[in-house]
């Protein structure tokens, strides 16, 4: 099946950047959005509004999604306005960062239609949207992932295909799980050094050179010494993708202390009203704010 139309459902911090991409590379995107002026940028520069996921998923292809939490990947595909409650053929690809029980309970119901299903969560945050570099870690029939990928190549740069439905999940857990403790280290690392009297900026500038240099150093660890919190990644969707990563990893019978005293840190900053930060926020913790 080749892939000219594409529905896009969410157009928040990532999606739009997202959409916009498959746009440049000469698909037909159509577009949808719980509010409707977060996607009117897009449909400024040409793409076609939907007025659910149901109307969209009667004149596409395939549908991409990113959207919030497990319960509206649920609704965006399984609810009575769902993708699936109108889909006769096609496609359906979910980028949220998800349950992976969610993602095999929508492959079943979209297998039971004829539809093929790929959960394709990605990482790179908002720069990677921007930019086309996302890293995409996909999970669900290969012959699927080999039909999609003209479209997994006009958002991201690192693709890979990891086995069936869940797949992909389970890899961006991995993915969360690596960032989580590595957070708390960038942070306590800059606060260290403003504490022993060091120009942190050097320090970032000499240590991401080294063995400690990382993606978050380099990007979010700017963005705590300036006191940008801006959200590239909401704290409240990083405590989301924790908690899945937690539950996920305690029915495997597996301890990870590092992800436990993370999550409890962000907790605390939830609960100060900063969900809708960036997760480079956590310097306040460290900060006293």
């Amino acid at each position: 099946m080749a892939i000219k139309k594409v529905g896009f459902i969410g157009t928040g911090v990532m999606g739009s950047s997202m959409a916009r991409h498959l746009y440049k590379a000469g698909f037909e995107v159509m577009v949808y959005n719980r509010t409707k002026a977060k996607a009117q940028p897009l449909l400024d520069e040409g793409m076609r509004w939907s007025d659910s996921p149901a109307e969209m998923a009667r004149s596409v292809d395939a549908i991409i999604s990113i959207v919030g939490y497990p319960k509206d990947v649920e609704e965006t595909y399984l609810g009575a306005q769902g993708v699936l409650s109108t889909m006769q053929s096609g496609m359906i690809i979910d980028m949220t960062t998800s349950s992976p029980k969610v993602a095999k309970k929508i492959y079943e119901a979209a297998k039971a239609k004829g539809i093929s299903s790929l959960d394709a969560p990605v990482s790179g945050g908002d720069l990677g949207a921007k930019n086309a570099t996302l890293a995409i870690m996909v999970g669900g029939d290969e012959t699927a992932f080999d039909e999609a990928k003209p479209l997994f190549e006009a958002m991201g740069k690192t693709i890979n295909y990891f086995g069936p439905a869940g797949s992909g999940q389970y890899t961006k857990m991995a993915n969360q799980i690596a960032i989580a403790a590595g957070m708390l280290g960038v942070a306590e690392s800059l606060v260290y050094a403003k504490k022993m009297g060091l120009d942190p900026q050097k320090v970032l500038e000499t240590i991401e050179t080294g063995a400690a240099g990382s993606w978050s150093l380099s990007n979010l660890g700017r963005r705590m010494l300036k006191e940008d919190y801006a959200p590239g990644f909401y704290i409240k969707h990083f405590i989301k993708d924790m908690r899945i990563a937690i539950e996920s990893a305690e029915e495997a019978g597996l301890e990870l202390p590092g992800l436990l005293k993370t999550k409890e840190l962000y907790d605390i900053l939830s609960a100060k009203g900063m969900d809708d930060n960036g997760t480079q926020a956590i310097f306040k913790w460290y900060l006293g704010q």
